[in-house]
């Protein structure tokens, strides 16, 4: 299915999981052959049939963020000119079917926190110009111009300059991306549009019951506004089971005193708990799709592992050079577009309980390298649930 109908993939944290692995230095490891620390290569990239990348650019929100993420940016056009046999930078529908048709992986952009320009509607239309096609109005805190699903309400959605940020988006021709907004962001955001808006890596709120997720109104509002939602795999998202477990095991922690992000606290905070960690797996995605196609009209689902940037993922997910396909079959009629049963390698948030762990192993991580004698390199950047 996918030979047929590649897969285009709405989020993947290569650029700054690089980052965090040799500083975007292209020559410390070579992409196009296997890097085992990343969960991303274009071996991988090739073997799962993906036609299409939007690579995520993530920075800190902090005082450096604007320049921070125009360097991720040059980082995502100097890895295009590295493998241009491979890779081909897009912009457009059809740039990306003619990257496609020439056997190449469509490389887009999208910028994942509106903090990245700055309160600049400026540098919005300068990031556009230099290729970003979409942005995600907030990531895990508030932004001055909009409220986000995992920081307390201040504006109940957006304010004026939130409304212009997406009429302007609209404008330039930039994609609005709810993920990560808050539910009342995410109504605001869809009134005031006056284009199709995307999720790029959320699921159904009503499958599991996570302030990341899209609730049902919401839904059914994309019906009419024509967008996408792309499920994730993130197992915080999907399983309401695995849900349960971490705040569980949480309360049990903290009334211990222990820490479930401390590594030393983890085999103790497991012994005092007792319940074994629920496993998470593809057909608990496949819920996700069906449950997001089951609104009628133009509303489709899409494909976002949020690939690269997390510790864990389904059980029954490989990576790109493994994949295997899902148990079930997609139904006829699903309205999937350009998502395949054989559904590309899933990493994992740092809301699974372990917020602190590396999204990639460096060398010299595990207890191996430390019998070595080696440590790991200090982190640049702060890790982050995406």
């Amino acid at each position: 299915m996918t030979t047929a109908h590649p897969v285009i993939d709405g989020h993947n944290d290569l650029p700054i999981a690089f980052y965090e692995l040799c500083g975007y230095d292209l020559d410390a490891h070579d992409l196009g052959g296997s890097v085992p620390q990343l969960h991303t290569d274009l071996p991988r990239l090739r073997a799962g049939n993906v036609g299409a990348q939007f690579w995520s650019l993530w920075v800190p929100q902090d005082e450096h963020a604007v320049r921070r993420t125009f360097e991720q940016l040059d980082f995502v056009h100097q890895l295009v000119r590295r493998f241009p046999e491979t890779l081909e930078l897009a912009t457009t529908a059809d740039e990306v079917e003619a990257a496609i048709k020439a056997g190449r992986v469509a490389s887009l952009m999208g910028m994942e926190g509106g903090y990245s320009i700055g309160e600049s509607l400026g540098v919005l239309r300068t990031m556009r110009t230099l290729g970003v096609r979409y942005m995600t109005l907030t990531h895990n805190n508030n932004v001055p111009w909009a409220d986000s699903a995992t920081d307390e309400a201040v504006l109940g959605g957006l304010n004026d300059f939130g409304e212009q940020v997406v009429r302007e988006m609209n404008r330039i021709g930039m994609l609005v991306d709810l993920s990560h907004v808050s539910a009342d962001t995410m109504r605001h955001a869809l009134r005031v549009t006056s284009a199709p808006v995307i999720f790029s890596h959320s699921s159904a709120r009503a499958v599991c019951d996570v302030p990341r997720n899209a609730p049902d109104d919401v839904l059914e509002t994309l019906t009419g506004n024509d967008g996408v939602c792309m499920v994730t795999f993130v197992p915080f998202f999907i399983s309401q089971e695995y849900v349960d477990w971490v705040a569980e095991s949480d309360e049990i922690a903290k009334a211990n005193g222990l820490s479930p992000q401390r590594p030393a606290d983890q085999q103790q905070v497991a012994e005092l708990y007792g319940k074994p960690k629920p496993q998470v797996v593809l057909a608990d995605v496949v819920k996700h799709v069906e449950h997001v196609r089951e609104w009628p009209g133009s509303i489709t689902s899409g494909s976002a592992a949020t690939t690269t940037g997390f510790p864990r993922r389904p059980s029954t997910c490989r990576t790109f050079r493994r994949t295997r396909g899902c148990s079930r079959p997609w139904p006829s009629g699903s309205g999937a577009t350009r998502t395949s049963q054989s559904l590309p390698e899933a990493t994992f948030c740092a809301y699974c309980a372990l917020p602190t762990t590396s999204r990639s192993r460096r060398p010299g991580a595990g207890r191996a390298g430390r019998a070595a004698g080696r440590t790991r390199p200090p982190r640049r950047w702060p890790l982050h649930p995406r």
